[in-house]
């Protein structure tokens, strides 16, 4: 079982402060991402696209051909294992962002510039849960059927996140529906508890189909309301609620291929302005339940 990163551990540094959040003294370019992805020692980096240079909200058309041939230098040279994540913060707005859905087709060829074999996708987000979900369920299905005759010309699976929009039948119902065997689930080990759905119960229905992950561990956050997604917030990997053994225990039995990618998005604030020691803590934990599951 391999372990990695995903960059969003360090939004704060990529120029994305939620609303209480101290903005740091110096902002992080992508090679020092990668630089400190590799002192820890892990096999892979899962890189939102988003943060990278010429990307706008919605827009990530001014990501420059030559900034991505050269990551994908630095990435082979490092020898590291890759995800293109596409669709912070909202993706293709339950199938109802036309925008959202011409960019998340441009994205494909740029996932195979950095030769990406997996590209992250996220169908929807939190701000939409409270709607009804079967239109919803029927407009992504219908989209990601058109996404993956692109993905098929470049090779590249396609890998929808649970963005604590759906639950483990619905995301279960969404694969099954756009019926590829290329199309599965990044699957956030976290996101589920936020909309309270097991995802011990979620991982033994789509392990099989999971091709990338987000390895969060939450804990109550003191702060927050009971409707507030981040009631759930960030701590490293073994100091929260979340059975990350059994999930990569899980992964390990449906033969998975990818690695275990440590995300934190919004810290509990224990943790806060940590995030370096956070992920730090995070990746030996992973690699300790690497070690173990052998």
């Amino acid at each position: 079982m391999k372990v990695g990163i995903d960059s969003y551990c360090f939004h704060r540094f990529f120029g994305e402060v939620y609303p209480g959040q101290q903005a740091p003294e110096k902002l992080m370019t992508m090679d020092d991402f990668l630089d400190f992805s590799m002192s820890l020692g892990v096999d892979g980096v899962s890189l939102e696209s988003c943060f990278m240079p010429g990307a706008k909200p919605g827009d990530e058309s001014g990501i420059d051909d030559g900034f991505l041939r050269e990551l994908k230098a630095k990435l082979d040279a490092y020898g590291l294992d890759r995800v293109y994540a596409w669709g912070h913060p909202d993706g293709l707005e339950r199938g109802q962002n036309p925008a959202a859905f011409k960019d998340m087709m441009d994205s494909i060829h740029r996932a195979a510039k950095i030769g990406a074999p997996v590209m992250r996708v996220c169908g929807s987000s939190l701000m939409f849960r409270h709607e009804p979900r079967g239109p919803q369920i029927k407009a992504l299905v219908a989209q990601f059927k058109e996404a993956m005759k692109v993905a098929d010309e470049y090779g590249i699976k396609i890998a929808n996140e649970n963005h604590i929009d759906y639950t483990a039948d619905e995301m279960l119902e969404m694969i099954e529906g756009v019926g590829h065997p290329n199309f599965g689930i990044n699957f956030d080990t976290g996101n589920f508890l936020r909309l309270l759905d097991d995802p011990i119960a979620g991982m033994e229905k789509l392990a099989p189909y999971t091709f990338a992950t987000h390895v969060k561990d939450l804990a109550h956050n003191p702060t927050a309301r009971p409707n507030d997604w981040f009631f759930f917030s960030g701590v490293p990997v073994g100091r929260g609620v979340i059975d990350n053994y059994k999930l990569a225990e899980l992964l390990k039995k449906a033969n998975y291929q990818g690695f275990l990618a440590v995300e934190i998005d919004c810290p509990h604030p224990d943790w806060a302005g940590l995030e370096h020691e956070a992920v730090s803590i995070s990746v030996k934990a992973l690699k300790d339940i690497a070690k173990k599951l052998g």
